[in-house]
């Protein structure tokens, strides 16, 4: 689930000339063992802009992608809702590619483009035909530098997004439940825990310079990850990239907020009414290990394990067995995956279910799924996971254009400092062993760990 997509030449050609790079950091031969095996390349340039080149010339198009480390969990106190308000900013024209120009760029090309913002980033990406790359690279460096912020785009995307959050979330039926809600119940780090979507007063009270200001720190190249997947021509791309990223100024960015939540040491259960729904709903949520720790891998496992499919714990107790409800949702990251944030984190399951049932059923299913995997958890049952995990990260990589690559290696970059961790993945995940998992249960998956949210139905008035 993404929190939000947002939709909404000149072309020239230049000699070719190799610059010199602050920083090369080059990893095409992965230690992934067999399995994937993805290209990359990885510096960066002086200003501080992350590059990653990853060639794939199976098909004539080609991915950019520019992440911004500025994501919701991140922005500052109060100014709830300016990450997401930026994302529809930088389209709203620069100083030599007014408004609308963009979308024309990619569109009458056959391309496409699109932005979102999630917890720890905020990103633009475009699909465009091979031939395309020096024109797009170009129209990304111009916003990157000399976006056109001015009061009549500011007031018109106020009101873009606060009648996005009434259509998403307070006019619509489970709007909010549970991707948006849980956060701010299961965490108590106000990063963690506000309205990412934003008060809808700190948007009415931004004003041109709060947006100034907030460009020039976040929207910078040390701020950010550039990302080119698909058929191009290294050297080329170096070139353009250098000739219209490399003069762009560093800006001196704040320090990054502390993240961290307390080991949570009690259950916490929470109700909130919904006046648009019928039935119940409810979600379940755990905090998770730290990132790309053997326990974090292990996670992913047994999410695999517990709401992947039809044979999965949940579905069966819950559905099969039980008929408490039709479907089951869960997962790490609902606004993303398990690989594209940085900083805590919650595992989480959700469903709707028949009013007649008690909450507490549902809940003892969970109890009950729980203690079987990690009575039941063998290398088998691992390695049947570990077939979903694949099948889920092959398609991610290999789908939807280059997209789902493009995201894993900016994340990675902009994280880690270290892209080439895609392929390295499948490793990790091969270290996961029955007694790994049975630790992870009993660390995290304990009911002191986690936060329970149901929706309820308003009660009608009695006349």
């Amino acid at each position: 689930m993404k929190f939000s997509l947002r939709h909404g030449l000149r072309k020239a050609f230049y000699a070719l000339c190799l610059v010199p790079l602050t920083t090369m950091a080059n990893d095409p031969v992965p230690k992934a063992g067999k399995g994937m095996t993805i290209p990359v390349e990885y510096y960066k340039l002086a200003n501080g802009l992350k590059v990653v080149l990853s060639q794939d010339k199976h098909a004539p198009i080609v991915t950019v992608a520019v992440y911004y480390n500025i994501g919701f969990r991140i922005e500052p106190k109060n100014r709830t809702g300016f990450a997401h308000l930026f994302e529809h900013m930088m389209f709203q024209g620069s100083k030599n590619f007014p408004k609308g120009e963009f979308d024309k760029l990619t569109e009458r090309n056959g391309g496409f483009n699109n932005g979102s913002t999630r917890f720890d980033f905020t990103n633009y990406f475009e699909v465009m035909p091979s031939h395309m790359l020096e024109p797009i690279l170009w129209a990304e460096a111009d916003r990157m530098k000399a976006l056109d912020l001015n009061q009549a785009a500011l007031t018109n995307q106020q009101g873009v997004v606060k009648n996005e959050v009434k259509v998403n979330v307070l006019n619509r039926p489970y709007g909010g439940f549970p991707w948006l809600d849980m956060p701010q119940y299961a965490n108590e780090n106000w990063y963690n825990a506000h309205n990412f979507y934003g008060d809808l007063k700190d948007l009415d009270s931004a004003n041109l310079e709060d947006v100034k200001s907030f460009f020039s720190t976040y929207y910078s190249p040390n701020n950010a990850a550039l990302v080119i997947v698909g058929d191009f021509e290294i050297a080329n791309a170096k070139a353009w990239i250098d000739k219209y990223f490399s003069a762009i100024p560093a800006s001196q960015l704040p320090a990054k907020p502390d993240l961290t939540e307390p080991v949570q040491q009690k259950e916490k259960r929470f109700s909130k009414e919904d006046p648009l729904i019928s039935k119940p709903a409810i979600a379940i949520a755990y905090k998770m290990p730290e990132r790309n720790t053997p326990q974090y891998y292990a996670m992913g496992m047994i999410s695999e394990l517990l709401v992947e499919g039809k044979d999965s714990k949940l579905f069966q107790h819950l559905v099969q067995e039980k008929g408490y409800t039709s479907n089951i949702n869960g997962g790490i990251n609902y606004l993303g995956n398990m690989f594209n944030y940085n900083g805590p984190m919650l595992w989480m399951m959700d469903c709707i279910y028949d009013g007649t049932v008690n909450a507490d059923s549902i809940i003892a299913k969970v109890d009950q799924s729980l203690a079987e995997l990690e009575k039941e958890v063998t290398q088998e049952s691992i390695n049947l996971a570990m077939v979903k995990m694949r099948s889920s990260l092959y398609d991610n990589l290999g789908g939807f254009y280059g997209i789902g690559l493009a995201d894993l290696l900016a994340c990675f970059a902009l994280f880690d400092d270290n892209p080439s961790r895609v392929n390295q993945l499948e490793a990790a995940f091969q270290q996961v062993t029955p007694e790994l998992v049975r630790s992870t249960i009993r660390d995290y998956l304990r009911p002191t760990n986690r936060t329970i949210l149901i929706s309820q139905p308003a009660k009608k008035e009695t006349k």
